[in-house]
């Protein structure tokens, strides 16, 4: 009988599914599509100071350093850390990567221009913590780009049932998330209001076909793709016309 694949994050082992890295790739246009979006109303000069909070495996970080900005990639695991290191597209100038979480990041005291919080929210216990240190990590007129996943009834059985408890579909350990930890739009604008953000947007997104984000996670727990391939057969778009029914869009200027 055939063993179940390895569901790990972070990890790069052959046998290993990684949910983190699945939706970094799945994400990468439309988040690139919305920070383009973003910039063109909040210019910023060529070699602006540019963070990455849940950077992954680098991904969205490289494409930000190759857009001329100077970015750092923070992360809580050592293992993402690495794996970004390890990437065979580094970019020049090369991105700086850290292993550290929002708060250790604050702690160091230095500001940035932009901060994009991925992956993130979602998973983070304390909402007002994070958006704390955000607080700090942004600097005066500087601007925060997140992503995260809304508490509604279809996110749940998304995020909770599919990619967390379903056999066929589960590409997450258990208890990555938990309903708690989904975080409605109102939820966040709000605590980011709190430390002296302005200009709140949502615009949600979406799989252009649930049916082939369905089959493409299928074929990802049995083996018949990677990672890039589901990335090259699931394209996700904006969606700013109708309240957001799983993932979300926002971001926020510093007064």
């Amino acid at each position: 009988m055939a063993h179940p694949p390895l569901v790990e994050l972070d990890s790069v082992a052959p046998n290993a599914i990684d949910g983190r890295h699945i939706r970094a790739v799945t994400f990468q246009k439309v988040r690139m599509t919305y920070i383009e979006d973003v910039l063109a109303r909040h210019p910023l000069a060529p070699g602006s100071p540019v963070l990455v909070i849940g950077s992954g495996r680098g991904l969205l970080a490289r494409a930000l350093a190759g857009r001329g900005f100077s970015v750092t990639a923070a992360d809580p695991s050592q293992r993402a850390t690495d794996a970004a290191l390890a990437a065979v597209d580094q970019p020049t100038p090369p991105v700086r990567y850290l292993t550290a979480t929002a708060d250790e990041l604050a702690a160091a005291g230095d500001t940035y221009a932009l901060v994009y919080v991925a992956d993130t929210l979602e998973v983070s216990e304390d909402l007002h913590e994070v958006t704390s240190a955000i607080g700090a990590l942004v600097q005066s007129r500087g601007v925060v780009i997140y992503d995260t996943v809304n508490r509604t009834g279809i996110a749940k059985l998304v995020y909770l049932g599919a990619f967390q408890k379903f056999p066929p579909t589960r590409i997450m350990p258990p208890d990555r998330y938990t309903s708690a930890r989904l975080r409605p739009p109102s939820a966040v604008t709000a605590a980011l209001a709190s430390e002296g953000f302005r200009d709140q947007e949502i615009c949600g997104f979406k799989p252009v076909s649930g049916r082939a984000l369905v089959a493409a996670t299928l074929a990802r727990r049995r083996g018949k793709l990677d990672d890039e391939e589901i990335a090259r057969r699931v394209d996700f778009v904006l969606a700013p016309s109708s309240p957001p029914k799983v993932t979300y869009f926002g971001h926020a200027r510093k007064a």
